[in-house]
């Protein structure tokens, strides 16, 4: 079996104005990502997503072309049936020969970005042709389950204090949610306010339900701090992207200070990244996130690495259907996963781009069982959304 063809194609959904919800990435007016079809010579298809931005909108331009011209002549021609060993041939380009030859990386200069944001696009769509060609589903290909079903939390909470608590109780309503997630951090202008909104979500929910709070790296280290011991007896169940990804040494002065879980990682690339925070002790909860991070393979790792270091794995999620499956996947085999994110803003590309979404049932989702990564795409809703 061989590689035929890669297509990468850039889709934007816009979205209804009384749906649309603005947070410290600007009013969110559009979803946009880039979808990935293959197609061996055996007529097998299979499907990836890659991101350009870890918000919901971003510019695709480059990311598509880059997909197209510049990694698509990797592995046109090659066996799609080895997403490992293509997965060093992207990396490493001209010398992945020596990587796989010598066991260590001769990365190309492009060893973050974009560029590995277009890998995980192909090597999501790889690991659904394995699958398929085989008739199991991606979890099995990764060892089989260590769960039979997930959790999964309600992602959202841009509310302010006087309505955050009726938002979220609206999420838990939706699916039977035992966690949600809210947003903190600059969008709320002050610290207080951030913690007075957290506050009052606590006190609408009750004990029961728990909280996660995600800043999207906004705060300074002392600025994080401070929220901490001000959310001290909310009980929060994990505090995400406390910082910037650049400030390593602030977000483990954090760790060390308090005892919140701290959560990271969409914002980061492969699992030397991750690695990093592992070893500054700066991490509790890591987020890869699939069409980011390195795909499936590169999700993989990191997975491993978190069972190494006896830290906890929930991926990033929040992003299409594509992506969605490839975490849930991983997750499904890895016994470090705990928790799925599950998108609860207006949010097409992962209720529309599949045509048979995971059903959520009693806040949870059970192992998918087809094929592959176990979704049908929506070819009319591709075609409709094409930019």
């Amino acid at each position: 079996m061989k590689i035929k063809s890669v297509e990468a194609r850039w889709l934007h959904v816009p979205i209804p104005e009384d749906k649309q919800h603005r947070s410290d990435f600007g009013l969110h007016t559009s979803f946009d990502t880039t979808l990935v079809r293959i197609e061996t010579d055996t007529g097998l298809v299979g499907w990836g997503e890659a991101k350009a931005a870890v918000g919901g909108s971003g510019t695709y331009g480059a990311l598509t072309t880059i997909i197209n011209e510049d990694l698509a002549p990797v592995v046109i021609g090659q066996d799609p049936r080895d997403p490992a060993r293509l997965w060093e041939e992207m990396y490493n380009r001209s010398r992945a020969h020596y990587a796989l030859r010598r066991g260590h990386v001769f990365p190309d200069l492009a060893r973050r970005g974009i560029t590995i944001c277009g890998m995980s696009g192909i090597d999501i769509a790889l690991w659904d042709i394995l699958g398929k060609h085989l008739g199991v589903p991606v979890w099995q290909l990764l060892g089989g389950r260590t769960h039979d079903w997930l959790p999964a939390y309600a992602s959202g909470g841009w509310a302010p204090a006087d309505r955050i608590g009726q938002e979220l109780q609206g999420y838990i309503d939706k699916g039977g949610f035992k966690a949600v997630k809210m947003r903190v951090g600059i969008q709320d202008e002050t610290v207080n306010n951030s913690a007075q909104r957290v506050q009052a979500a606590r006190d609408a929910l009750g004990p029961d339900i728990a909280i996660m709070a995600d800043a999207h790296c906004t705060f300074t280290a002392r600025d994080a701090l401070r929220f901490a011991r001000k959310v001290t007896d909310c009980d929060l169940a994990w505090f995400e992207e406390p910082v910037s990804a650049d400030d390593l040494e602030g977000q483990a002065e954090l760790r060390r200070a308090t005892d919140i879980p701290i959560a990271a990682g969409e914002s980061l690339f492969t699992r030397f990244d991750f690695r990093d925070n592992i070893q500054a002790r700066a991490i509790d909860i890591l987020q890869p996130d699939p069409a980011i991070c390195g795909g499936i393979t590169e999700t993989a790792r990191i997975a491993t690495l978190a069972s190494a270091h006896q830290v906890r794995l929930a991926p990033h999620l929040w992003g299409g259907a594509i992506m969605f499956a490839a975490g849930f996947h991983v997750c499904i085999a890895d016994p470090s996963a705990f928790i799925l994110e599950y998108s609860l803003g207006h949010n097409p590309m992962q209720h529309e781009l599949a045509a048979n979404m995971f059903p959520i049932a009693d806040g949870g989702m059970a192992a998918p069982e087809a094929p592959g990564l176990g979704i049908e795409i929506n070819e009319d809703f591709v075609r409709r959304t094409t930019r």
